[in-house]
This record gives structure tokens, C-alpha cells and sequence, in this order.
């Protein structure tokens, strides 16, 4: 399956989208084949198809996490083969977060790409698999955007996930904007948690 990936990878940039990649033997590229890639924002399913693609260029072992849904047959059979993992709609975790620690304890070279939304649709809230599997696995979180209106794909920067995840998410959220989004008005940063302690207080 590395020459359908090598394939997506070219399809991608022949579709006029730019893959911003890490410099070859930078430090960032080091951190790039073993980290979750966070990938925001999610408004469309074209963000699967170009977030693939990039994964795969910066580390072959990549691996995808979506939906179950989506790995009806035949479509299952190739998206297992490329490393995609399927996560059950309505389980939180699903054991996804124990297997992404293990898988990360038995490869040195792995990074996997999850969508923090976890849905396409307007949303204030993010799924804590990422943050979870990154201190689990004490691996950086790549915050990786998706910019529609410039057609490019690259790094915003990399985040060390600390103990309090309504704080990080929302440091991480702070990063993207709108107007990235294939449909903007699907995106909104998360609220700032401090304002809601506040408020409780």
C-alpha cells in the first residue's frame, strides 16, 4: 500500500493543493514521524483526503483514526490496509486511546491524525482522544491546518500537552481561524475556560 499512498500524495499536489513539509533532517521532521497530528478545521470530507495525504508524506506509517461507518465493504478492506483505524460513533473511547498507546509503544516510527471535532457539522466542544493519547504516549501533538482558501496544507506549530485539557484544547483551537475551513461557518474557536470559572464564581 506505499505506492497508493505515494499515489494519494501526488494526486493531492496535482489537484494544485501545496504541501508546506518539514525540512528534511530538521528537528521538526524528527517530531513529525512520531506525534498526533491534530487536523482543524474539520468542515468537510475533502479534510480526510488532503489531511491523508499529508500524513503520509511526512511519515509513511501514518495512521488515520474515522469513523466506523465509513468501512463497509470493499472500502474497509483498503482503508485497514492503509493504516486507517476505525472508532466507534457514540463510545468515547472505544479502547482507541489504549491501542494508539500500545501501537506507539512497539513502533519508533508512528504518528497518528485525528480531527479533535470529531464531526463536521458546527461544534463547541472537542473529543479528548488526542490530548489523551499524546500524554499517554508522551508523544508532541502537530498542529496541522488544512487552509482552503490558499489551497496549502503545513504546521502551525508543535504543543506539549500539559494536565489540564480544557486549557490545552483551547490554546490549540486559539490557532486556527475560519476562514482556513472549506465552509467557514462551521468553525469557531473553542470558549476560553478561565472566562467559565469566572463565571462560576
Amino acid at each position: 500500500m506505499k505506492i497508493f499512498k505515494k499515489f494519494w500524495v501526488w494526486l493531492v499536489k496535482l489537484l494544485g493543493w501545496k504541501l508546506n513539509l518539514p525540512e528534511k533532517g530538521s528537528s521538526l521532521e524528527r517530531k513529525v514521524r512520531r506525534c498526533v497530528f491534530v487536523v482543524a478545521p474539520h468542515t468537510s470530507m475533502l479534510d480526510f483526503l488532503i489531511g491523508a495525504s499529508y500524513l503520509w508524506a511526512c511519515c509513511p506509517n501514518g495512521k488515520v483514526l474515522i469513523k466506523k461507518e465509513f468501512f463497509w465493504w470493499p472500502l474497509g478492506v483498503i482503508l485497514r490496509k492503509l493504516g486507517c483505524i476505525p472508532v466507534k460513533r457514540g463510545n468515547r473511547y472505544n479502547n482507541i486511546v489504549d491501542t494508539a498507546v500500545t501501537e506507539f509503544k512497539e513502533s519508533e516510527s508512528l504518528s497518528i491524525a485525528i480531527t479533535p471535532e470529531a464531526t463536521r457539522k458546527l461544534t463547541n466542544r472537542w473529543h479528548r482522544g488526542f490530548w489523551d493519547i499524546a500524554n499517554k504516549a508522551k508523544v508532541p501533538i502537530v498542529m496541522t491546518y488544512i487552509d482552503f482558501s490558499n489551497k496549502e496544507i503545513g504546521i502551525l506549530g508543535i504543543f506539549k500537552p500539559t494536565d489540564d485539557f480544557e486549557k490545552d484544547a483551547f490554546e490549540i483551537s486559539k490557532c486556527y481561524i475560519p476562514e482556513m475551513a472549506k465552509y467557514p461557518e462551521k468553525y469557531k474557536q473553542l470558549p476560553d475556560p478561565a472566562l467559565k470559572k469566572k463565571r462560576k464564581n
